[in-house]
């Protein structure tokens, strides 16, 4: 099977700026939230969406990475990257709204990890979920709150997310 390119920058740059206005229309506002970036990519979206957010409702918000390689469950399974670091913003997620920003949603368990590991750090007021492509096959049940693409796939297809800060190139595609 071939690889063929399912969003490009223009798209991406679209689904972002669409992503940014739902969140600041579900939360009513700018105040109280807290982006946190899954690495590699979903800590690149995150800085893009609180700049976007930033940049419509003319107050900061605040972003950070979250990283949640050690609270997989699937660790004995699946080769482990090096952990990155854990930034949290200097006002914490006790009482915010944490946006958690990822690229891809697959099987949910990066996701599940990313709760665990906000647990460990303080208490939200709420937790929501900005995907950039979410391309089903859940074996957990969660669901994103904002969602850039659904790109149906096939599990043993692989969608590669590519930003431009981190890969040199701006695209989304899916393939073998």
């Amino acid at each position: 099977m071939s690889t063929r390119t399912v969003l490009h920058e223009a798209d991406i740059s679209r689904a972002l700026t669409r992503i940014a206005h739902e969140i600041l229309e579900s939360n009513r506002g700018a105040e109280n939230i807290v982006l946190l970036g899954i690495p590699t990519r979903g800590v690149t979206l995150a800085r893009r969406l609180a700049t976007l957010i930033s940049d419509i409702a003319q107050v900061p918000v605040a972003v950070g990475a979250l990283d949640v390689t050690l609270f997989r469950d699937d660790l004995a399974k699946h080769p482990t990257r090096s952990p990155r670091p854990t930034e949290i913003p200097a006002g914490g997620i006790d009482g915010k709204v944490v946006v958690l920003v990822d690229d891809v949603l697959f099987s949910g368990r990066s996701i599940r990890a990313a709760l665990d590991a906000i647990q460990s750090i303080g208490r939200p007021s709420a937790v929501r979920l900005a995907i950039l492509v979410d391309r089903g096959h859940r074996e957990l049940p969660i669901r994103p709150d904002f969602v850039g693409k659904n790109i149906p796939s096939a599990r043993t297809e692989r969608v590669n997310v590519r930003l431009t800060e981190d890969d040199g190139t701006e695209e989304v595609t899916i393939g073998a």
